[in-house]
């Protein structure tokens, strides 16, 4: 039942919550999951969305769909957040969901916020609700659910990766924002092209930290003459918090290319100086460390296999201790890459792979390598001869195939 007082004092809610869409029509992003045919949107049509849990970054709409999807199965929702609710919450969830449903065919929509945070006491206290179809589980987590998560409910769940919006998309929701009269259309605001661009880039993909910022800058600029609340780039800048992009998207890409192939080209002071050049300009380091990450094994490789440690190790310091301590282990990363010597043989060979797999996705795996069959009995178990025998693993149409050549020891 919606609270009597919900839409009081609306006016008072952040913006984000009030722009928050009500619709799959409104719902802006991710249509890889929603767009038309897709199975999630197959499924919300037709109102039968089973279990489910979205992960992904934060303010990608996880919590927004997860409400819409209730809202439109005419199903009771309740939400709950895993930080603060204990095993005691979610048995009085169950049972009034267990009554409603045996009185009234009603089921219920439990909306979990911060999934992971779940123990397993808390998890297993809801699988037989689950089973018995009275609640369907929706939760919410920035975490990947296959190893934050209890395999008992994932299995019980179809699991859906959330994206970051791309700028178009956090552009419209702005645009909206700007002219809807539950937004913010009585400050008047003008918004050019450069701050919205700003707006819509700098937030990184996070849809509600770009209308924080945005109701930050009609909140705290004055009026022209003319009645307006004109936010610039300079304003949006600050509003968010981060540094003024001074990049348009030609120049970032040219820049990211030029430390990217500084990278491969070994020379470690021309990827730092075009690292930082971002970092200074307002890009997320976490940016660049996910591309170190990938050149790590595209162009390093098996000659140095410590180069995607390294890596791997310096988006975990960015997400950890931040900037600019992060900047450290990004720097040792890049110039651990940069000095390692080059190898694509792993490239090479995870392409030749894939082109094989789906050119030759039905060819028989050869009898003696099968599971537990008469044949089987053929194997041979490669220790009971030292550690290696001759003999064929792949298909008789692949036998020949080699996607990775060793190198002969100098």
């Amino acid at each position: 039942m919606e609270n009597l007082f919900e839409n009081l004092h609306n006016d008072k809610k952040p913006l984000a919550e009030r722009m928050r869409p009500s619709n799959l029509d409104e719902f802006v992003g991710q249509k890889h999951i929603l767009g038309q045919g897709k199975l999630l949107r197959r499924l919300i049509e037709a109102k039968r969305v089973p279990s489910c849990i979205f992960y992904g970054p934060p303010g990608t709409g996880k919590t927004t769909l997860a409400r819409i999807i209730a809202d439109s199965s005419n199903a009771n929702f309740v939400k709950l957040n895993a930080i603060s609710s204990g095993v005691a919450d979610v048995k009085a969830v169950i049972e009034k969901a267990k009554s409603e449903f045996e009185l009234y065919g009603k089921k219920t929509y439990l909306l979990l916020d911060e999934c992971h945070r779940w123990s397993k006491a808390q998890s297993d206290s809801l699988l037989a609700a689950l089973e018995n179809g009275y609640v369907i589980f929706i939760g919410c987590t920035t975490e990947n659910p296959s190893y934050s998560m209890t395999k008992a409910i994932v299995s019980r769940c179809s699991v859906f990766e959330f994206k970051r919006l791309g700028i178009e998309d956090v552009k419209s929701v702005l645009n909206r924002a700007i002219n809807s009269e539950e937004g913010l259309k009585i400050y008047n605001l003008k918004l050019d092209e450069d701050a919205l661009t700003y707006f819509a880039t700098a937030c990184g993909g996070d849809v509600r930290s770009a209308l924080n910022g945005l109701e930050l800058g009609a909140i705290t600029t004055s009026q022209n003459k003319n009645g307006e609340i004109v936010i610039s780039k300079e304003i949006a800048a600050e509003c968010l918090q981060k540094k003024n992009l001074s990049l348009n998207d030609d120049v970032y890409y040219h820049i990211l290319s030029a430390f990217c192939k500084s990278l491969r080209g070994s020379d470690s002071t021309a990827a730092l100086y075009y690292a930082n050049r971002l970092i200074e300009a307002g890009i997320e380091p976490q940016v660049l460390a996910r591309r170190t990450i990938a050149h790590a094994s595209e162009d390093v490789g098996l000659s140095a296999p410590n180069a995607l440690v390294q890596a791997c190790c310096a988006l975990y310091a960015l997400d950890n201790l931040g900037m600019p301590e992060g900047n450290l282990a990004l720097t040792q990363a890049i110039i651990y890459v940069c000095e390692s010597p080059k190898d694509n043989r792993v490239v090479i060979a995870k392409d030749m792979a894939i082109d094989d797999a789906r050119n030759h996705p039905d060819d028989n795996v050869p009898d003696y390598l099968q599971n537990h069959t008469e044949a089987s009995k053929k194997y041979k178990y490669p220790h009971d001869y030292g550690g290696y025998v001759e003999q064929q693993y792949l298909p008789n149409s692949l036998k020949d195939r080699c996607y990775f050549k060793r190198r002969e020891k100098k």
